[in-house]
């Protein structure tokens, strides 16, 4: 055997090592649930922080980690998806923390195109509410694994039982408990492993920066177990255990891979209490990054060399710099700094420049990064989301990520026309970045620009960030639609279609005709007045 050979076998095998170290999930919830607390006690246990941020906090207080809009931190909530990487267990762990918010719920959805599997974070006293719903069905979409933490157990809780049923009759998955909670709220005492048959005690301890709350393992015949769990609870959790051995789904992990069977795992992620067992299990149970579906078919992320693709769009995360970033999904191979890629879309072969590793708004330049991980590079202008990006020679595109029609529409005026070239710049960033989309009447141009988004608090976040990362100050008129189409054939003179009256013909910003309608009964007057005509309700990129 040559000594090029044994080489490139040697490379070969770090690159599948690597590869098989890397777990790359989002986590989802509904606003409040504990989300954001939950994933800053995941870099607490990697070493990545030292100390928890306060979400709410007071105007001294830490900030989220994965909060760097100022907005968030004035008021406290995710609007943009954040990735965090930190190593752990000889794990490379990759987070992509998704707004909680219904507004931003598109941001989320592309978020979920780059992860592997879904942690769903229920609030114990609520059990199952309107945004998991919504970003369970995404998951559900994507066939990809759903682990469920029920969290803050140390306050008043719903019946366990209770909260598996809610999660089976409203997600329509099956459960199955890796671990069952003593008590809740006042009378919280700790966890029981089903596997390991010991109890983890709790005991609570003041929130921010405590790696975890007080804990004791006792097997669960232990006599000194009683010291700590009163003879009611200790009665209570050996009936439900028996009930749980009987009756409840066995864990088989092929069911959790193909999305239809949620581990669940109960804890208080404030004091970060069932925070290490869950993530000991998570990591057992979840596997190493999955192929992606191509118009070539599945792309093997061992087998084939480096590819990837854009899922998100971020301006000015930088204040000093003013720069974008496009955050990559690498789906195969290793990515090399020094290498040359191909940029499918536009046909042009580049480098990727600036490529890093991101912590939120901190950054830190690598020179390699291989399939599962998520990296930023510096966009001059060229990238888009759902771009796929592959080694030179290889042309294949990964699946669109789609556009969904927005729900409201305003006007945008702009308050000082000195500022026209900063207006249009940064609104024209914002919209490719997918939190807002942006249209133009076919005789105005972009003299006049009407703003269509999922939630109206999308208005607020395009308002505050004209001001304060553009210095353009404008005003929002609102608009009467509430459903918009694409035009099935870009080719189609929307000028002359006929029923056209409440019905405002716009284009986006690659130049393909739009409808708005007031309401859906208009959609379909103009789908029967005008024979062949064709409209979409949402668009791949």
């Amino acid at each position: 055997m040559s000594d090029n050979t044994i080489k490139n076998n040697n490379i070969s095998d770090n690159v599948k090592k690597e590869i098989e170290k890397r777990r790359t999930f989002a986590i989802i919830s509904h606003p409040d649930a504990g989300k954001t607390t939950l994933t800053e006690k995941f870099l607490l246990y990697g070493g990545a922080i030292n100390t928890a941020g306060s979400v709410k906090g007071k105007a001294n207080s830490k900030y989220a980690v994965s909060d760097w809009m100022e907005i968030e931190k004035e008021r406290g909530i995710s609007v943009t998806s954040s990735v965090l990487q930190f190593n752990y267990d000889g794990f490379c762990i990759n987070i992509l923390d998704t707004p909680g918010h219904q507004d931003f719920s598109e941001d989320t959805y592309r978020t979920l195109m780059a992860a592997d599997s879904a942690v769903m974070v229920i609030d114990a006293s609520k059990g199952v509410e309107a945004q998991t719903i919504k970003l369970f069905k995404v998951c559900v979409m994507r066939h990809i694994p759903i682990f469920t933490f029920i969290n803050k157990m140390d306050r008043d809780a719903r019946d366990s039982f209770e909260l598996l049923d809610d999660i089976e009759t409203v997600l329509g998955i099956r459960t199955c408990p890796v671990n069952w909670p003593i008590g809740s709220g006042k009378e919280f005492k700790g966890i029981y492993d089903r596997k390991a048959r010991t109890v983890r005690t709790f005991e609570a301890v003041a929130t921010g920066g405590a790696k975890s709350a007080a804990e004791t393992d006792y097997s669960i015949d232990d006599e000194e177990l009683h010291k700590v769990v009163p003879d009611h609870l200790y009665s209570q959790l050996i009936e439900e255990i028996e009930l749980l051995d009987g009756a409840s789904d066995p864990l088989d992990l092929k069911k959790v891979q193909k999305g239809e069977l949620s581990p669940v795992f109960f804890g208080s992620a404030l004091n970060t209490f069932g925070v290490g067992i869950f993530l000991k299990y998570f990591l057992d149970m979840t596997s190493t990054p999955l192929p992606r579906l191509s118009n070539e078919g599945l792309i093997d992320p061992v087998e084939e060399p480096f590819s990837a693709f854009v899922f998100k769009i971020q301006a000015n995360m930088n204040k000093a710099h003013r720069d974008r970033i496009a955050f990559l999904r690498v789906c195969s191979g290793r990515f090399d700094a020094s290498a040359d890629v191909y940029h499918v879309q536009s046909g042009r072969k580049l480098k990727l420049s600036q490529p890093q590793q991101i912590m939120a708004q901190d950054r830190q330049v690598v020179s390699e990064a291989y399939a599962g991980d998520v990296i930023g590079v510096f966009d001059p202008g060229i990238f888009s989301i759902g771009d796929t990006i592959t080694v030179p020679g290889r042309k294949f595109e990964y699946e669109g990520i789609p556009t969904f029609a927005p729900e409201h529409f305003c006007r945008v005026v702009q308050l000082n026309s000195m500022k026209r070239k900063q207006f249009v710049k940064g609104i024209t960033q914002i919209a490719q970045e997918g939190a807002i989309q942006i249209f133009q009447e076919y005789t105005a141009g972009m003299s006049e620009i009407i703003v269509g988004v999922v939630g109206v608090l999308q208005f607020d976040v395009l308002k505050y960030r004209l001001e304060n990362e553009y210095g353009c100050e404008i005003r929002l008129e609102a608009l009467p639609y509430g459903f918009i189409r694409w035009v099935s054939d870009p080719g189609t003179d929307v000028t002359k279609l006929k029923r056209m009256n409440n019905v405002k013909a716009v284009k986006d910003m690659k130049g393909n005709p739009l409808l708005l309608f007031v309401n859906d009964w208009m959609i379909k007057m103009v789908l029967e007045d005008n024979e062949g005509l064709g409209l979409l309700e949402f668009k791949k990129n």
